[in-house]
């Protein structure tokens, strides 16, 4: 999952980063609330963790403009702030939950998946199509009694792949999902990892193949030899 993170101490923007990184979540920082709000709206990341203070736009106002579009973007305020007065307010802005400075990394991890778990939802540890299993905590694939270790990106596709079933994701949805809104990355990045995956499914004799649908994007399909 794409986590966007938009703090503008950038000490603690490299901690939060490399604690989600640890986690095998994909992360992208910006450092201010105008870009923060730009990336928000693009409809790419799973969650944010924003912070009140911001130069340019404060995090209040981001969430409020977020939410006036009709964005759903799950949020964690990030605040050194203690007064109730202000957890009132990112609250009553459309903030799903208010984390204050200092805190646990344990804690924060907790209320991100919290976030990123729909209501109602039974929370999943595993994603399951044709003979493929994927552990969504370890980034295990496995097909049988063969088990392959994913990459963080690897793991990424397979998991919106598998999500999607045997929908037609577009190319462009999984680049900007995997691999973020400013990455210069291209299609033909996309089609390495696509490769990478495929040698892995049939090192474990899986039916299941990705397939490609020209100009249109790729989809998972079972039937493989």
């Amino acid at each position: 999952m794409r986590i966007l993170i938009v703090e503008d101490e950038e000490r603690l923007a490299s901690t939060l980063s490399d604690i989600l990184a640890g986690e095998r979540y994909l992360v992208d920082v910006v450092y201010d609330g105008e870009a923060g709000l730009d990336c928000a709206m693009s409809e790419i990341y799973d969650a944010a963790i924003l912070d009140v203070m911001l130069p340019k736009l404060d995090g209040f106002s981001v969430v409020k403009r977020l939410r006036e579009h009709g964005h759903s973007l799950p949020v964690l305020m990030l605040t050194a702030r203690t007064q109730m007065g202000d957890r009132v307010r990112g609250l009553d802005c459309g903030a799903d939950y208010y984390l204050t400075k200092p805190f646990q990394k344990e804690e924060l991890l907790a209320c991100l998946r919290a976030l990123l778990r729909r209501p109602g939802e039974v929370v999943r540890e595993e994603l399951e199509y044709g003979d493929l299993t994927l552990d969504l905590l370890s980034s295990m694939l496995s097909c049988g009694d063969k088990t392959v270790q994913l990459s963080a990106r690897e793991f990424e596709l397979m998991r919106i792949l598998m999500s999607n079933r045997d929908i037609i994701v577009p190319k462009e949805t999984l680049l900007l999902k995997v691999w973020g809104y400013d990455s210069e990355a291209e299609s033909n990045v996309l089609e390495v990892y696509i490769s990478f995956l495929r040698r892995k499914l049939k090192h474990m004799a899986s039916k299941v193949q990705i397939e490609a649908m020209r100009r249109m994007g790729y989809h998972l399909k079972e039937g493989g030899e």
